[in-house]
């Protein structure tokens, strides 16, 4: 009587399947229950892995909405539209865009600030960037003092690293602890810890609490600018890793910031779902502190609304990637109360605006006014003046204060591309009308935090 022969991992792959964890368990359940022919071939099917998908030989087309108007807008441009060439050769992209206020973050082939990336039933965590759903939200504080209005957001808001103590946190909604229980990329401690204790809090960076007055009716409006914290970090994290294993199994030539969860599966169901989670978290932190300072004024505010960036958005069967893009079209945002806020800087007025969706700027504007050059090439462009003396210089006229009453430098006005030039690309190609603005009173920022930071005291104490 011939004997069965045991089939081993080699096999496997002689019948071209990809080495993987299975392996040991499958060889073992085929060899104890006999199985050959057919009957191997059938069991087996389970394992079946979709075929490796290459790159795109050319780029998914994108639409350029920007323009350099010197030397070194070009070389930005440049490089931002060198960024998206390689970027939309990433198998899943059908289609993007760059912003006006677009500029290069990370190596070539990165999703720059002020980008689109459209793709077909996948999401890319890359193309959202660990900032998710960083937004703005405007509340209408009537005919109320604007000094009183920042005076007492400063008193209820939070820049800088890390969260609040026990006795300065918000209280985090049941309702919004119930939806982090049930999705598990979001049920774990140090998840549920971050949610509390960042609630309430604005980070550092570019984010702010802005008063101004309305161009159109002098109200006095607040807005806010800052996105998930620690809470979006860390499911961005996770996101990455999940990302990364498909990256190995399907698309081995991708880039790894541009690995993706395949939208069909129990880990893309998931991820979206905790995307919306997330920004629901969001929107809460913003209001939690629009809703204190009203309350410490003793006035009730109108005209609430608010947008955010660096999030996805579906259509169908297309997930919008926009990093730094702020959405025109009413479809991307489900709890729609209002227009558009587009901000520039310290110095500039927030635009209002609204918009219809275009070939070119697949239903998008711009996030504000981006940068032409890094923090440090700004800094250096200063040296030879005192922080203190380009602050003066620069915010003339203007309540600006630093929550660590540290300037930053990289943050007042000269550090931004030139807010004209974002306003005429965006009238230039069809990227929303302006129909109110919010004139400038003044604004908060983290500042440099870094400068004396707890580590940094005890290393001067040595």
């Amino acid at each position: 009587m011939k004997e069965k022969t045991c089939i081993t991992g080699k096999t496997l792959v002689d019948l071209g399947f990809r080495s993987g964890k299975w392996f040991p368990h499958a060889i073992e359940h085929i060899n104890r229950n006999g199985l050959e022919g057919e009957a191997m071939h059938k069991y087996l099917e389970q394992f079946k892995s979709p075929p490796v998908q290459g790159l795109h030989t050319k780029p998914a087309p994108f639409s350029v909405n920007i323009e350099a108007e010197n030397e070194l807008e070009e070389t930005n441009v440049h490089s931002v539209v060198t960024s998206m060439d390689t970027l939309m050769k990433t198998p899943t992209l059908v289609n993007g865009a760059i912003m006006p206020d677009a500029c290069p973050t990370g190596p070539n082939g990165t999703i720059p600030v002020g980008g689109v990336a459209v793709a077909k039933n996948a999401i890319h965590p890359g193309m959202h960037s660990a900032d998710v759903c960083c937004s703005v939200m405007l509340t209408n504080f009537g005919k109320m003092d604007p000094k009183k209005v920042l005076d007492a957001a400063h008193q209820h808001t939070h820049f800088g690293p890390g969260g609040r103590d026990r006795n300065t946190q918000y209280r985090f909604p049941d309702e919004l602890l119930k939806d982090f229980e049930r999705n598990y990329m979001l049920n774990n401690e140090k998840m549920i810890l971050a949610a509390r204790a960042h609630l309430g809090t604005q980070g550092d960076g570019n984010h702010f609490l802005f008063v101004g007055t309305s161009k159109k009716t002098g109200d006095t409006m607040m807005i806010t600018h800052h996105g998930s914290r620690g809470v979006g970090a860390n499911l961005y994290k996770s996101g990455m890793k999940i990302a990364e294993r498909y990256r190995k199994e399907l698309s081995p030539k991708t880039l790894k910031q541009n690995a993706w969860i395949p939208f069909d599966t129990e880990e893309g169901q998931m991820y979206w779902e905790a995307l919306q989670i997330v920004r629901k978290w969001t929107k809460t932190n913003h209001e939690v502190i629009h809703n204190a300072t009203l309350q410490s004024l003793k006035v009730e505010g109108s005209d609430r609304y608010w947008n955010e960036h660096n999030f996805v958005f579906k259509d169908e069967d297309l997930f919008y990637h926009a990093k730094g893009a702020t959405p025109l079209d009413d479809k991307f945002i489900p709890d729609i109360t209002g227009p558009r806020l587009i901000p520039l800087n310290m110095s500039e007025p927030v635009l209002i605006v609204n918009g219809e969706t275009t070939q070119n700027n697949l239903g998008f504007a711009p996030h504000g006014a981006g940068r032409n050059i890094s923090r440090t090439q700004h800094r250096r462009a200063k040296e030879g003046k005192s922080s203190e003396e380009v602050f003066h210089e620069e915010t003339q006229g203007l309540d600006v204060r630093f929550y660590t009453k540290e300037i930053d430098i990289t943050e007042l006005p000269s550090a931004y591309k030139n807010a004209q030039t974002v306003r005429n690309q965006m009238d230039q190609f069809g990227l929303g009308a302006v129909e109110d603005e919010v004139m400038p009173y003044g604004c908060i920022m983290a500042g440099d935090w870094q400068k004396n930071a707890p580590w940094r005291r005890k290393k001067k104490r040595r």
